[in-house]
């Protein structure tokens, strides 16, 4: 597999994963553990609609990575946006998240796969 076809590939992977965790967990509810996240660190009063606009934009993100606008920005509010909402869950709600403590681990694999595909792989098809 060549490496443009690998970028692509990694950055629709990327996208993909920003789409459905907004549209199917968080916007049509169909993990509403989300809601419960949402509602332990922000509040359980607003935790729905705060559930529906983080949905909506997991949504623009994706949007966003598939643009390929300014995608160097972009990566760096993904892993800023990653690592903040999982320091904030591992610290505040570990006991809701699908693997506890754990899921800091895939977060930060996310992290990596994130940063090599924009600073790693990009840079060797340009040149």
């Amino acid at each position: 597999m060549t490496k443009n076809i690998f970028y692509k590939l990694l950055t629709y992977l990327i996208a993909t994963v920003w789409f459905i965790n907004g549209l199917i967990c968080k916007v049509l509810n169909y993990v509403p553990r989300h809601d419960e996240i949402v509602g332990e660190i922000l509040g359980a009063e607003y935790a729905r609609i705060l559930t529906l606009a983080i949905g909506a934009s997991e949504i623009a993100m994706a949007i966003w990575i598939f643009s390929g606008i300014k995608s160097r920005l972009n990566v760096i509010l993904q892993i800023a946006i990653i690592a903040t909402m999982n320091v904030l869950e591992f610290a505040l709600v570990p006991e809701l998240l699908l693997w506890g403590r754990f899921n800091i681990l895939f977060a930060t694999c996310l992290i990596f796969i994130i940063y090599y595909n924009e600073f790693v792989l990009k840079r060797k098809l340009t040149v």
